[in-house]
C-alpha cells in the first residue's frame, strides 16, 4: 500500500529558526523553508552544511558567495547550494526566497551548526 498521508503547514502558525528561516512542509528525505523580507546584511560568515539546498526567489536581491564564485540572485532566480560547499549570502535588498533542503535541513540540529 502506498504512502496516502497528506501534511498541509499553514505558514503562520510554522516554527522559525534561529537565521530568521521559516520551516514549511517536510517529509522524511526533503524539507522547505521560507526566508520573508531579509534585510541586508554583509556579516554572515561563510559556512558548509550537511544538505543540499535548492532555493527560488520570490523578491528582492542577494549575492550567493560559494566556493570563490559570486552569483547574483534576483526574483525568479533559481540556485543551488550542493552539500558540504563553503558559502554565503549578503543580502542587497529586503529578500526572500523558498527553498527545499535534502536532507531536511532541520532535522538532527543540521541547520542551526
Amino acid at each position: 500500500m502506498s504512502d496516502t498521508t497528506v501534511t498541509k503547514v499553514d505558514s503562520t502558525n510554522s516554527p522559525s529558526g534561529e537565521m530568521g528561516q521559516k520551516y514549511l512542509a517536510s517529509g522524511k528525505s526533503i524539507a522547505m523553508r521560507l526566508w520573508k523580507n531579509q534585510e541586508p546584511t554583509d556579516d554572515k560568515e561563510p559556512r558548509t552544511r550537511d544538505y543540499e539546498t535548492v532555493g527560488y526567489v520570490l523578491g528582492g536581491k542577494a549575492e550567493l558567495h560559494l566556493e570563490g564564485q559570486m552569483v547574483l540572485l534576483e526574483k525568479g532566480d533559481s540556485y543551488v547550494v550542493p552539500k558540504g560547499a563553503l558559502h554565503t549570502y549578503k543580502i542587497l535588498e529586503s529578500f526572500s526566497a523558498v527553498e527545499a533542503t535534502h536532507p531536511p535541513a532541520h532535522a538532527h540540529g543540521r541547520d542551526e551548526e
